[in-house]
């Protein structure tokens, strides 16, 4: 029973507090934009992923400044008696939704069991928030995976509209509400920051325009794209420089020898390292734009951050990404795969940033983010229940 019966009870199950990345803090957030409306209660896992399948230094956030929420460890992702286990748990706590945040097949036979098993009890009482449906270099068993994941879900909560298209494929035809991914606006630090210091520390000059790669780095994320647009930057403006920084979930050397092979070594900064939430801001600070020249994606956290530091973006226009960027206010879309128009964005943005106001852009779009809704809609979905 709901200890307030005046709230309704929302269960959310997903990663929080002591894991680390996106998925974690999006359930926080989510449970701070609820807490107010509803009693909230998060499912954590015991073991999200075996450490084996982890490309990671570790899956635990070891940051001083942590980002705690109330949550009980309860599920393991690999072990089927568990999910008996915690289907039961479900089934005792009379709670008024089951939100599951949904954002990789691997959790495709947890999640689906799960919810399996609390289908009679939880009847159009379960909620599958999708951040991504399938991950961004699937393949037929992650399609498989997904389609029993998602199988049982009441409806689902999209957080772009190319995931909601895709969705098409494995709702049968259950509603499908919208909201996106929060301004994280976490990282910002108290009292005084010397961005001139920052530069110094970095090895860059007080002149420095630096652009910014920033997040774990894996194929799709198109850093290598990046590099070899980098040197058409410099032919504009020579006091440009790269600074990258994020844990290599990719073979480093390969990013390295690129660098060196086209001569740029002394221009650009690699940091392979997992920031801990402390650091965050001094990079972004640091920073004049933030490029994500992926070749492919749903949403991205990192774009989230940006806007936070209210910093303009340079993004290739692929997945669901151009949904949040204003061309010409908040930042620039550029080609897919093609160092040229990667390029040709930035050297745009350098000769405009003078007389746009990114920042002003930037917070008036931060105002109209869907997650700021969120309570609204939970409520919406409780009353089609």
């Amino acid at each position: 029973m709901s200890l307030n019966p005046q709230k309704k009870k929302v269960i959310l199950i997903g990663s929080a507090f002591p894991y680390r990345g996106g998925n974690s803090l999006f359930v926080t957030h989510t449970y701070e934009a609820l807490k107010a409306e509803f009693e909230v209660k998060i499912y954590n896992y015991k073991l999200l992923y075996p450490s084996i399948l982890f490309p990671g230094t570790t899956q635990f956030d070891l940051s001083l400044q942590q980002f705690k929420v109330p949550n009980e460890r309860i599920i393991n992702s690999i072990n089927p008696i568990n999910w008996i286990r915690t289907a039961n748990k479900l089934n005792k706590e009379d709670a008024d939704l089951i939100v599951f945040d949904w954002w990789h097949p691997f959790f495709g036979l947890c999640h689906g069991a799960v919810s399996f098993l609390i289908r009679k009890k939880y009847k159009n009482k379960i909620l599958f928030i999708t951040e991504n449906v399938v991950s961004h270099e699937a393949n037929s068993i992650d399609k498989i995976l997904t389609g029993l994941g998602l199988k049982f879900a009441s409806n689902f909560l999209a957080l772009s509209d190319i995931v909601e298209h895709e969705l098409q494929k494995y709702s049968r035809g259950k509603k499908v509400f919208r909201s996106e991914l929060p301004v994280y606006n976490c990282y910002e630090p108290s009292g005084e920051f010397d961005i001139q210091k920052v530069k110094k520390e970095l090895g860059f000059d007080k002149d420095s325009l630096i652009l910014l790669f920033f997040g774990y780095v894996r194929k799709y994320k198109g850093l290598d794209l990046l590099i070899a647009a980098f040197p058409k930057v410099l032919e504009k403006f020579p006091e440009a420089r790269l600074l990258i920084v994020g844990e290599f979930y990719d073979n480093p050397q390969v990013y390295v020898e690129q660098i060196k092979t086209i001569n740029i070594t002394d221009k650009v900064k690699v940091v392979n390292e997992f920031v801990p939430n402390e650091e965050v801001a001094k990079y972004y600070r640091a920073a004049d734009v933030v490029v994500l020249p992926y070749r492919s994606a749903t949403q991205s956290g990192i774009l989230n951050v940006a806007y936070a530091f209210h910093k303009a973006v340079i993004v290739t226009n692929v997945g669901g990404l151009a949904e949040f960027v204003k061309d010409g206010e908040t930042g620039f879309l550029v080609g897919p795969d093609s160092p040229d128009s990667i390029a040709e964005g930035i050297i745009k943005f350098i000769k405009s940033k003078t007389t746009i106001d990114f920042a002003a852009n930037i917070e008036r779009f931060n105002n109209q983010n869907k997650f700021n809704k969120l309570p609204e809609v939970i409520k919406t979905i409780l009353s089609d229940t």
